[in-house]
């Protein structure tokens, strides 16, 4: 992992990477995915350009995350995107301490002395459509459509004592992000030959049924069906089966969707810039409202349609409180 590691580091221009590098981010790709690719002749050859592709790739996308935002309870106050985020100050912190990643980290040596933390912070936005109360003038008017927005499920990435490292294993994490989605792609493939499999044998099944009840002494099948409409059909799923790759190709099919997920990186896995207009229920509002708190965010989008704002924080271990322990917790609810 520190050999990988190193293909991201300080030092490092996009497309020039040492060849002892490139071998361990192929070699990363292949666990990551398949590792019966390494049967394949050539497999390295095949993927080279491809690992080179998604690495140019995950450092843009990491190097195009802005400076961490100092969050702290005076910085809650002053800060759009922080009060946009989250309900109160004291919120804030409190998910800060309950997370699991940072508490993590902070139990480690590496931590220890270090004043400030970065971390990323991702969590994901909802909008709902409500009817409100506005005041307009000196008049209150109820049942106005609003669209308020939310963010849950609050979680942090990759703390570390320096913005470097923090970006470092982001740009690691993005990379194995890509080797989960052509994982995803092939599950898939190997569902949806299963399904065609199946439909397959039943259309075969059909036909020899209708060939017995037309072409012999045996009783024909209860539910009439059309010979050719069959034979239409089992011909398409064959199509199918053969598109996805015969039983002895699979690997080769395995092949060809890692190195197309890596190689199209940038329509797996891309940035997308938003600007949120909220007041301080985070109700949208126009940017020429008085109530309006402008928040310029980052969306992160991947090809199977989930999405996410990030946000990287640069925070202080000593402004968090306390973490609850779960004997505690439960004892102060029962109690």
């Amino acid at each position: 992992m520190k050999l990988f590691q190193s293909i991201f580091g300080r030092g490092e221009t996009r497309g020039r990477y040492p060849e002892a590098l490139i071998e361990a981010a192929i070699e990363r790709a292949v666990d990551g995915s398949d590792p019966r690719l390494r049967l394949l002749p050539g497999y390295r050859r095949h993927l080279r350009r491809p690992v080179i592709q998604a690495a140019d790739h995950v450092v843009a996308l990491v190097d195009a995350m802005a400076a961490p935002v100092a969050a702290g309870r005076r910085e809650h106050a002053t800060d759009p995107r922080l009060g946009a985020l989250f309900a109160s100050a004291s919120d804030m912190l409190a998910i800060f301490a309950r997370d699991r990643e940072l508490a993590d980290f902070l139990a480690t040596a590496e931590s220890r002395g270090e004043p400030r933390i970065t971390t990323l912070l991702l969590c994901e936005r909802t909008q709902r459509n409500i009817l409100g109360m506005e005041v307009v003038g000196d008049q209150v008017r109820r049942d106005v459509p609003q669209v308020v927005v939310t963010f849950s499920g609050h979680r942090l990435l990759d703390p570390r004592g320096h913005e470097a490292e923090t970006r470092r294993q982001l740009k690691r994490r993005a990379f194995d992000h890509l080797l989960t989605l052509a994982l995803a792609r092939i599950a898939e493939a190997h569902v949806e030959r299963a399904d065609l499999v199946r439909q397959r044998d039943l259309l075969r099944r059909k036909l020899t049924a209708l060939e017995r009840g037309g072409w012999s002494f045996e009783s024909a099948p209860d539910v009439q069906e059309d010979a050719a409409e069959l034979t239409a059909e089992l011909e398409a799923i064959t199509a199918q089966l053969g598109a996805l790759g015969a039983e002895g190709g699979l690997l080769r099919a395995h092949m060809e969707i890692v190195t197309e997920v890596l190689s199209t990186a940038e329509r797996q896995l891309w940035g997308e810039d938003i600007t949120l207009c909220l007041d301080a229920m985070n109700v949208e509002r126009p940017i020429q409202d008085p109530s309006a708190r402008r928040s310029a965010l980052r969306e992160l989008h991947n090809a199977r349609g989930r999405r996410a704002v990030l946000l990287p924080l640069s925070l202080s271990p000593s402004d968090l409180p306390a973490r609850e322990d779960f004997l505690t917790a439960a004892q102060r609810v029962l109690s």
